[in-house]
């Protein structure tokens, strides 16, 4: 590559601006998302004003895909239990966690006793509303709080009011596909069907829409990358059902991007048997920052699909703190003061650290010497030895003793990753130094 990749991607990177990805994922925090329904095609229509090439794909409700159906498009007007007086309790509009995912239509009056079967709540976290679905079960109930579920009173008499509807729609999602001059690709996965909840999922959606962005923008390069942003499970299984050909011949690596927006420590899910290119290339990007490694036996989201018999794709799971082990999971409390600017960010650098690797690495890197190099005509070495330079040369940070590392394993048989691995070194590091000594034609 003929130009410092290093250089291409950390200006792309810089372009974004501060708070940028905390604005746009507060701008689709409302918007009702489900396996279906209009909350979702307002999440790619948003994600289609950040990347012009996004596609807005859909899979029928019926359609029958491996051992699961496409379920009825949902949708919901308005929500919420009344009391006697006309009181409103856990009000759709207000909050579309307060309503259970895929309920059907109900206009009632009912007793507490009736209704309090039907109330999901949360008595070790009293603050906060828990998020409840029904997908493939025809039902129907409320969330709420449970300070807010002890004002009921048990005497009284309520409307429960749902105004729902099912219909033979379709299941919407997008997907973005960016050519490089390889037809091998990168696949980053997000979902797009959790409602209200930063962390999980609305900062994989902001995550992988802003990395595409960054993408698009650059020329050349060598590896093609695919973006999709589809419902949890169904999505996936539908995905992977209309395009296998695809995905088994070109996908030679990728990411399940969930829970990625908080500061907590990072999550590796690994792929099935764990060895894959993603993996490897996963545990250099983190190995400078906490992490925590899960296996593929902990595995929750899409990973199942990608990486089950059959498919066995080589993508992982990429999160800070992992699905279901963050108390404010699955809850209202997931909310930003968990995700936060830097939490985002920090995961984005670790993307582009990967995919600059992995641009970098299309030829593995190989000297242009038989032997050690002269590294002091180039301004590269100590033109003057002494005991205080040779002991400099042991520091980590000394960039005469990388430089030196780096060329000691350029035997065309390793890639940035293993060289990261193999000198002890951050990858970030190794990558800039690699461009570097490319620039300097030590390297080809």
């Amino acid at each position: 590559m003929s130009r410092n990749i290093y250089n291409t991607f950390h200006k792309e990177l810089s372009k974004i601006k501060k708070n940028e990805m905390i604005s746009q994922a507060k701008k689709i925090w409302s918007f009702n998302r489900s396996l279906t329904g209009k909350g979702n095609i307002e999440t790619i229509n948003f994600l289609q004003t950040i990347n012009k090439g996004l596609k807005n794909n859909f899979i029928k409700s019926g359609s029958k895909v491996y051992d699961w159906v496409v379920p009825e498009e949902w949708n919901v007007e308005n929500a919420y239990i009344e009391d006697e007086n006309g009181k409103k309790y856990f009000d759709f509009s207000k909050n579309n966690l307060h309503l259970v995912g895929y309920s059907h239509k109900v206009n009632k009056i009912m007793t507490f006793k009736e209704i309090e079967k039907k109330i999901h709540y949360l008595k070790s976290q009293p603050n906060f509303i828990p998020y409840v679905t029904s997908y493939y079960k025809k039902d129907w109930g409320f969330c709420c709080s449970y300070n807010e579920f002890k004002k009921l009173d048990k005497k009284k008499k309520y409307k429960v009011f749902i105004n729902s509807s099912f219909s033979k729609g379709k299941m919407n999602y997008g997907e973005l596909f960016i050519k490089g001059k390889s037809k091998k690709e990168v696949f980053f996965s997000t979902n797009i069907c959790h409602p209200s909840m930063a962390n999980n999922e609305i900062s994989g959606i902001i995550l992988a829409s802003t990395l595409a962005k960054i993408l698009s923008n650059i020329k050349n390069l060598q590896f093609s990358y695919r973006f999709i942003f589809i419902p949890e499970t169904i999505g996936a299984i539908s995905y992977i059902k209309k395009n296998f050909d695809n995905l088994k011949k070109n996908v030679f690596a990728g990411y399940v991007l969930s829970c990625v927006g908080d500061e907590r420590n990072y999550s590796i899910i690994h792929s099935r048997e764990g060895k894959s290119l993603s993996d490897k290339m996963l545990i250099e990007a983190l190995k400078d920052k906490k992490y925590t490694a899960y296996s593929y036996l902990d595995r929750g989201c899409d990973e199942r699909q990608y990486c089950s018999p059959g498919v066995n794709l080589p993508i992982c799971g990429f999160s800070r703190s992992k699905y279901a082990t963050y108390p404010e999971y699955h809850t209202s409390g997931d909310d930003f003061r968990v995700v936060t600017e830097k939490g985002l960010f920090g995961s984005l650098k670790v993307l582009i650290e990967i995919l600059i690797g992995l641009e970098i690495s299309y030829k593995k890197p190989l000297t242009q010497y038989i032997c050690e190099p002269n590294m002091g005509k180039r301004n590269l070495y100590h033109l003057t030895s002494s005991k205080l330079s040779i002991v400099n040369l042991k520091k980590k940070n000394n960039l005469f003793k990388i430089n030196l590392d780096i060329l000691s394993y350029c035997d065309g048989k390793n890639d940035v990753f293993d060289i990261s691995r193999l000198i002890s070194n951050d990858l970030d590091i190794v990558c800039k130094q690699v461009c570097f000594l490319k620039e300097s034609s030590l390297l080809k």
